[in-house]
């Protein structure tokens, strides 16, 4: 099992590592990782590889079986040997936009308190489907509530509960397309302000910034129909 270093600090960009398989496909599993494998809309980290004598580029990471990790090379080459000891750089800018989205789409759920069908997450914007037979009226009234709550500057923090703490509270899940991982014991929750000024709380396995002031302002796009019931919701990064 891959030791996931993301979950334990987001903001880690460099770390030693040792490699423990070479996939068929030329994949590469380490036994600890920075880099977060696709998942829950958002996309897998990339960055580079460094040992001696050698370097590669790692274009994506995805989960395995058996809850390893898999980086994928950008394109084939010379990989290195199992056993060796090397050292993973993220690709940082890319990531922490990852991370500024995720939250901020966090609190786009917020905004719009309706159920979740669906959502994705680019470095440059984001987008939820809501469960809205109609289009919002004001979504310039939106986009400013939704700014209003990132200048908050809510922290953001992790816990976790059990699984039947979880199925005793079901309100704590928003989206109907994606279940939270389970079989585990315990889910992780997400949780932005704190106490009586939590403003959102909810099951995520993502990366996120440490408090909303991170995220800088947010623009919303075009709203989309998609299908009777839904209505996609585009979010875009500031700077």
């Amino acid at each position: 099992m891959t030791e996931a270093l993301f979950r334990a600090d987001p903001y880690l960009r460099a770390a030693e590592a040792r490699v423990t398989a070479l996939t068929e496909e030329g994949g590469i599993i380490l036994d600890r990782t920075i880099f977060y494998p696709a998942g829950g809309g958002q996309p897998g980290d990339g960055g580079v590889l460094r040992w001696k004598g050698g370097e590669i580029e790692i274009a994506t990471t995805v989960k395995a079986d058996a809850d390893d990790i898999v980086l994928v090379p950008a394109e084939p080459a010379a990989l290195p040997g199992v056993g060796a000891v090397l050292n993973q750089e993220l690709d940082w800018d890319r990531r922490h936009r990852h991370m500024r989205v995720h939250t901020a789409l966090h609190l786009l759920s917020v905004v719009i308190p309706l159920p979740v069908t669906g959502g994705a997450i680019t470095a440059e914007k984001g987008r939820l489907d809501f469960d809205m037979p109609e289009a919002p009226e004001d979504r310039d009234a939106l986009e400013q509530t939704l700014n209003d709550l990132i200048a908050c500057d809510f922290a953001v923090t992790e816990e976790w509960i059990t699984e039947a703490e979880l199925d005793a509270r079901p309100g704590l899940v928003k989206t109907l397309s994606v279940a939270p991982p389970r079989g585990t014991g315990t889910v992780r929750l997400v949780r932005i302000g704190a106490g009586e000024n939590t403003a959102d709380l909810q099951p995520c396995g993502g990366t996120h910034v440490a408090r909303t002031a991170e995220i800088g302002r947010v623009r919303l796009g075009k709203v989309e129909k998609k299908g009777k019931q839904n209505r996609r919701v585009h979010l875009h990064l500031g700077r």
